[in-house]
């Protein structure tokens, strides 16, 4: 779970803020003093950052400031003032969002979602090639190449293929490989794994080898 950090000395609006977060699925605290609340960023280990700029013991634009000496966390900007210097300031000072009050509690769901995630794009390592006798699949170019020559897969078959084999001689269920791939919430069940693995297998088949293996009881598990 994502946590967010709002610093807002409104009480109404910080728990506003926070219930709308919550439900959507977010770990959120408050501290409503702007020393207080740039000690908590620094060492509370969170993924955003909301900060109102009119603070009591710090205001908003040193507490970004400070934050930006040490870390590249996401962080908004909110203010009661339209003004376009204090937006120039608070991007200036490395804030990645502003917004002015009054706002759609939704609008800055959405805009927490968006900036944790292109966060985490950016920081996320580079995925590294797998490669095994004669197979080479590429998480980023979502490529599978037998012998040299490219393997057409369906989004599904490569999201499956490539887990498996970034976790190879390790059996996983049928469940575990349905909720990992398709998700919790997805409509259908556990059969389409087996549909899927068997694509998988003949696709692979021109290779004359076999990559993944059924454990019976279990599921499957990719075999290097």
């Amino acid at each position: 779970m994502k946590k967010i950090l709002i610093i807002e000395d409104d009480k109404e609006i910080a728990e506003l803020e926070r219930d709308y977060l919550t439900i959507n699925g977010f770990e959120c605290d408050i501290e409503g003093w702007g020393s207080t609340g740039l000690n908590a960023a620094l060492t509370g280990g969170y993924d955003l950052f909301i900060i109102d700029i009119m603070l009591p013991g710090m205001d908003g634009f040193e507490i970004v400031s400070r934050i930006r000496e040490k870390l590249r966390t996401p962080v908004i900007l909110l203010s009661a003032k339209s003004e376009d210097i204090d937006k120039i300031r608070g991007l200036g000072l490395g804030a990645d969002d502003y917004m002015t009050k009054p706002f759609s509690p939704n609008e800055l769901v959405a805009r927490a979602k968006a900036h944790i995630a292109r966060y985490e794009a950016l920081t996320q390592p580079a995925a590294h090639r797998i490669s095994v006798r004669s197979l080479e699949i590429d998480p980023d170019a979502r490529t599978v190449m037998i012998n040299g020559k490219n393997v057409t897969m369906t989004a599904k078959e490569f999201d499956l293929l490539c887990f498996l084999a970034s976790n190879p001689n390790r059996a996983f269920s049928k469940e575990h490989l349905f909720d990992r791939i398709w998700g919790m919430d997805a409509v259908g069940d556990v059969s389409t794994v087996a549909v899927h693995i068997q694509r998988i297998r003949e696709k692979l088949s021109v290779s004359g080898e076999k990559f993944i293996d059924t454990v019976w009881g279990v599921g499957y598990k990719f075999t290097k």
